[in-house]
């Protein structure tokens, strides 16, 4: 998994690359973790185009950096989704508590 990350004006896009995991999960939500606390946005979006594969360790990378963009007062967004994954996130309830696009 390989996480690209763009910031400018407090916006962070950040795009995913590869299999999202349990073994590219840890690996990212580090890589997330560094991303949003280096540019404290107040918007963030995944770009989840580059993403070929995508398990339940996914939703927990998402709703890791859901939690900390509301702690900071922003909002997420994610794009691109791949039918795959968006399955996984609307079994979640994933849908109801963000954008999807």
């Amino acid at each position: 998994m390989e996480v690209l990350t763009k910031s400018s004006d407090r916006n962070l896009t950040i795009r995913l690359e590869g299999e999202l995991d349990h073994h590219g999960a840890k690996k990212s939500m580090r890589e997330l973790e560094r991303a949003v606390e280096s540019a404290l946005p107040l918007s963030a979006t995944l770009d989840f185009s580059g993403v070929t594969f995508m398990d339940s360790s996914g939703i927990a990378v998402v709703l890791r950096v859901l939690r900390r963009m509301r702690e900071l007062g922003g909002t997420l967004k994610l794009t691109k989704v791949p039918p795959q994954a968006k399955k996984v996130f609307d079994a979640a309830g994933i849908s109801q508590m963000l954008t999807i696009e």
